[in-house]
């Protein structure tokens, strides 16, 4: 990529700036010189564990003083430039054209659904009162991803939203696994969650896509702990020998390039829903990124072409709102990995610099009232108003 800073208008009124500067200082800085700070009534932030969030918050501070910002870290940026590494993206929204409402929620690991709920039945009221309900609605959830909360948070969030559509990522740290963060007004959380909503006029799809699909090949959980989202046995064998024997690997082998390339899903309802591998433990367990029980029934997917499927998807989008001006986009770090195995991952920047998609690599997806792994999650927005 051309050197950074560098920005983008859209012609919905949002910007995007992206800087890839050795300090958060200095990005922050970046990003602040190419900004048109005249309208702007929201931040929405992603950034590389390159940086220190303390730095960011203070400099977000001091440099947009009084503009709401949500954020978290990332395993991965997707600027309109396409992927970046080390980076910090920026999507400025315009006080015009859009109403928001953000709210954090603390302490996740000692949130149960009932407490969710009300907190963020408050939120969904103040979005009512500032639109008068008219408008197009989405929500965007960033969610400690080490907390391995997110099922309890999604249902809550769900449960409070009633009608609103929702999509988010699980903040990653890129793949070290020691600690995620993220930004609010000012503040860094851990152990956190963020919930923003989105009022706008401007046409909006949600969506949620994926490129794999089931085999005939079967791994049932039989020996697991829930809370730390460890399997121990599949098939009544140790865990990692099993997968491994399944997908024909070595267990020594086994890598997040292995899970990527070897995704297993869970069935619910007539559909399959992938429930990614975190890591191989040194007992030979498997740690998940997804919730995992006793008598779960895993089965070993093979992915689909998946440069070709997105840009399918993409092209329904675009004929739906007449174009696509921006899409906020929530990719797993998992199907990135996939890419780069498979040498296509250029020609993925290439098709999400085409459709304009900021966003970031995940620990996990949330869409609606689930918790999702190895999917592209987001939200696309069109140029024009609705009607």
């Amino acid at each position: 990529m051309d050197r950074l800073p560098r920005a983008k208008r859209h012609s919905c009124g949002v910007q995007t700036a992206w800087s890839d500067a050795d300090t958060a200082e200095a990005a922050v800085a970046d990003i602040a010189s190419v900004l048109d700070a005249a309208d702007l009534g929201q931040l929405l932030v992603f950034y590389s564990r390159h940086y220190e969030p303390e730095p960011l918050a203070e400099g977000f501070a001091a440099a947009f003083d009084g503009v709401p910002l949500v954020g978290c870290s990332t395993s991965g940026e997707i600027t309109p430039g396409g992927y970046a590494d080390g980076s910090l993206l920026v999507v400025a929204f315009p006080k015009n054209g859009f109403n928001f409402v953000s709210g954090l929620i603390p302490r996740v690991h000692q949130l149960t659904v009932e407490e969710g709920t009300e907190t963020l039945r408050s939120l969904r009221a103040k979005l009512d009162r500032l639109d008068g309900g008219g408008s197009n609605h989405f929500a965007i959830s960033l969610i400690d991803g080490l907390s391995k909360c997110e099922e309890v948070i999604v249902s809550a969030i769900s449960l409070a939203l009633d009608d609103i559509p929702l999509v988010g990522g699980s903040a990653g740290d890129n793949l070290a696994l020691k600690g995620t963060s993220l930004l609010h007004n000012g503040g860094v959380f851990r152990d956190a969650a963020l919930l923003l909503l989105v009022a706008t006029d401007l046409p909006v799809r949600i969506f949620n896509h994926d490129n794999f699909e089931p085999t005939g090949t079967k791994l049932v959980v039989t020996a697991s702990d829930t809370e730390t989202r460890t399997v121990y046995e599949l098939n009544a064998e140790p865990a990692a020998l099993e997968y491994a024997s399944s997908v024909g690997l070595e267990p020594s082998s086994l890598v997040p390039m292995s899970f990527a390339a070897h995704p297993v899903v869970v069935r619910v309802g007539g559909d399959y829903y992938c429930r990614s591998i975190q890591r191989v433990n040194a007992d030979g367990s498997l740690s998940f990124f997804c919730a995992i029980d006793d008598g779960v029934v895993l089965t070993v997917a093979e992915p689909k072409d998946m440069l070709h499927s997105m840009a399918a998807e993409f092209e329904r989008l675009d004929a739906a709102l007449g174009g696509i001006d921006l899409v906020l986009g929530f990719e797993c770090v998992l199907r990135r990995l996939d890419a780069e195995n498979r040498q296509i991952k250029h020609k993925m920047g290439d098709l999400y610099r085409r459709y304009h998609v900021a966003g970031f690599q995940t620990y996990g997806e949330q869409y609606n009232a689930m918790h999702l792994n190895q999917t592209f999650t987001g939200v696309a927005i069109g140029a024009q108003a609705a009607g």
